[in-house]
C-alpha cells in the first residue's frame, strides 16, 4: 500500500509541477489582458447582478443566485480551512499573497469558462440544461475525444474530490465533537444526500442558496471576531504576508521555513482548489442558470473566486497569522498543520473554538458533496446518456457510507491528480475559444450600455414629472 501511495504522490507532484501552474497563471494573465481587466472594472456591477432579482422569462433551470451558490458550494470545501492551513505550513504566510493574485486572475478564467458554458449549453432529453467544458470542447472546438477525456476526469474527481475525501472529513469532524461511529455518520449523510440529489439541480440549487450563506456567515463571523480581538497584530500580519511572498519565510519553532517558490506553488494550487478557476467544472452550474445572455451569468460566476478565496480563505489565513500558531507543535512534538492548526488558532482566542472549526468543516464539506454530485452527474450523463443519471445518483449516494468509515489516503492523491488533469483540456479550449469569449463580452457590454442609458432616461423622466 505504501508503494501505491508513493507512486500516486509522485504522479500528483508531476501533474501539479511548475508547468501546470505556469499554464494557470499565464491563462489568467492572457484573459485579463484580453478582457481589459474586466474582473476589476466591472466587479461592482457583477456583485450587484449576483444579488439582484432577474427576469423569470430567462431560459435555464435555476436562478442566477442559485447557480452562484451552487458554484460556491463546490468550491468552499475543506480546503477553505484545512487547505489554507496546509498552504501556510508548507509555503509560509507568503502563500496567502499568491492565493490573492491567483484569485484575481482566476476571476478572469471563471468568467471565460462561464461565457462558454452558457454559449454552448444544450437541453438534454429531460428538458434540463447541460453545459460546461464537455459541451464547449465538443461544440466549440469539435474535439469530442477531448470532451470525453474531460468528462472521465470530472466523473472520477467527483467521486474522489467531491465525495470520499469530503465525507471522510465530515466523519472525522463529527467524531471529534460528538464521538459518533463513522458508519452511522455515513448512513445519515447518505440519506440526507439522497433526498437532495434525487430532486436534481433545482433541489441542489435550493439547498445551496440556503446553506452556503449560513455556513459562510457562521465561520467568517467567528473568524472576524478573532481578528478583531487581535486587531493590533493585523498590520504586522499583512506585512509578513507581503514580505514572505517575495523573500520566503525563515524557520521558527516547528516550522522548517519556506522559499519563494514554495510560497508561489502552494498559493497558486490552493487558490485553484478554493475557487476551481481553471478546472472548468464549476461552469456546469453556470450553464444551468436562468440568464438572458452568457456575459451576464459569467460576470456573476466570476465573483465566486472573490468570495471563496479573497474573502473566506483570507479569514482563515489572518486568524492563523494573528494567533501566531505557525511553528507551534503538538504534545508529541509534531508541527501543527491542517485542521489541528486551525483548531489551535480558534481555541487560543474563543471558547469552543474546536466546535467552530469542526462545525465549519462539516458544513463546508457537505455542501461540496452536494455540488459535486451535480457536476459528476453531468459528466456521467455526457459519457453514458440520460438514462445513466439515476444509476449515478444511487452509486454516488451509496459510496458515501464507506467513504465516512474508511481511511483512504490514496483517494486524496487520486483526487489531486484528476483535478490537475481537468485543467489541461479545459484551458486548451478556453484559450482556443478566446475569440468567442471576446465577441460575447462585447455583445454584453452593449447591453450594459443600453441598460445604463435606459436607467438615466427613466431618472430624467421622473425628475421632470416631479
Amino acid at each position: 500500500m505504501e508503494a501505491i501511495d508513493q507512486i500516486l504522490s509522485d504522479i500528483k507532484n508531476f501533474v501539479w509541477a511548475p508547468p501546470l501552474l505556469c499554464l494557470l497563471i499565464g491563462t489568467g494573465v492572457y484573459l485579463s489582458f484580453l478582457l481589459k481587466g474586466m474582473q476589476i472594472r466591472y466587479l461592482g456591477y457583477a456583485l450587484k447582478q449576483a444579488f439582484s432579482s432577474q427576469k423569470n422569462a430567462s431560459e435555464g433551470d435555476i436562478s442566477q443566485f442559485q447557480a452562484l451558490m451552487t458554484s460556491l458550494a463546490g468550491a468552499i470545501g475543506t480546503g477553505t480551512i484545512v487547505g489554507v492551513a496546509t498552504a501556510i505550513t508548507v509555503g509560509g504566510l507568503g502563500s496567502m499573497f499568491w492565493m490573492w493574485v491567483m484569485a484575481f486572475l482566476g476571476m478572469a478564467i471563471k468568467y471565460a469558462e462561464s461565457v462558454l458554458a452558457v454559449k454552448f449549453r444544450v437541453m438534454d432529453a429531460r428538458g434540463e440544461m447541460m453545459g460546461g467544458p464537455m459541451q464547449y470542447i465538443e461544440y466549440g472546438l469539435g474535439w469530442r475525444w477531448l470532451a470525453i477525456l474531460f468528462a472521465i476526469f470530472g466523473a472520477v474527481a467527483a467521486i474522489g474530490t467531491g465525495n470520499l475525501v469530503q465525507v471522510n472529513a465530515i466523519a472525522e469532524a463529527i467524531d471529534n465533537v460528538f464521538v459518533a461511529d463513522p458508519w452511522i455518520t455515513g448512513v445519515v449523510i447518505a440519506m440526507l444526500l439522497g433526498v437532495i440529489i434525487i430532486g436534481g439541480v433545482k433541489s441542489i440549487g435550493n439547498v445551496s442558496s440556503v446553506l452556503v450563506p449560513v455556513m459562510a456567515t457562521f465561520y467568517m463571523g467567528a473568524g472576524l471576531i478573532i481578528i478583531g480581538m487581535h486587531i493590533d497584530k493585523v498590520p504586522a500580519a499583512f506585512l509578513k504576508i507581503l514580505t514572505s511572498a517575495f523573500e520566503g519565510q525563515a524557520a521558527t519553532g516547528g516550522f522548517l521555513g519556506a522559499t519563494v517558490m514554495m510560497a508561489i506553488q502552494m498559493g497558486v494550487s490552493r487558490s485553484v482548489f478554493s475557487n476551481e478557476a481553471g478546472l472548468g467544472i464549476s461552469s456546469i452550474a453556470a450553464a444551468a442558470a436562468k440568464t438572458d445572455c452568457p456575459g451576464r451569468q459569467a460576470m456573476i460566476t466570476m465573483t465566486g473566486a472573490l468570495m471563496s478565496t479573497v474573502i473566506v480563505c483570507s479569514v482563515t489565513g489572518l486568524v492563523l497569522a494573528v494567533t501566531d500558531v505557525l511553528g507551534q507543535t503538538t504534545a508529541s512534538g509534531k508541527p501543527l498543520t491542517g485542521a489541528s492548526m486551525a483548531i489551535q488558532a480558534f481555541n487560543s482566542t474563543l471558547f469552543g473554538g474546536d466546535y467552530i472549526v469542526s462545525i465549519g468543516l462539516i458544513l463546508f464539506a457537505f455542501t461540496t458533496v452536494v455540488a459535486w454530485a451535480y457536476y459528476g452527474e453531468k459528466c456521467f450523463e455526457y459519457l453514458f446518456g440520460v438514462k445513466s443519471v439515476i444509476i449515478y445518483r444511487v452509486l454516488f449516494t451509496l459510496i458515501v457510507i464507506p467513504g465516512a468509515a474508511l481511511k483512504m489516503e490514496v483517494v486524496w492523491y487520486l483526487a489531486d491528480i484528476m483535478n490537475g488533469l481537468m485543467v489541461i483540456p479545459n484551458l486548451i479550449a478556453v484559450i482556443a475559444l478566446s475569440g468567442v469569449i471576446v465577441s460575447e463580452t462585447n455583445s454584453f457590454l452593449l447591453i450594459i450600455k443600453k441598460e445604463k442609458a435606459d436607467l438615466r432616461a427613466l431618472k430624467e423622466n421622473i425628475a421632470n414629472d416631479i
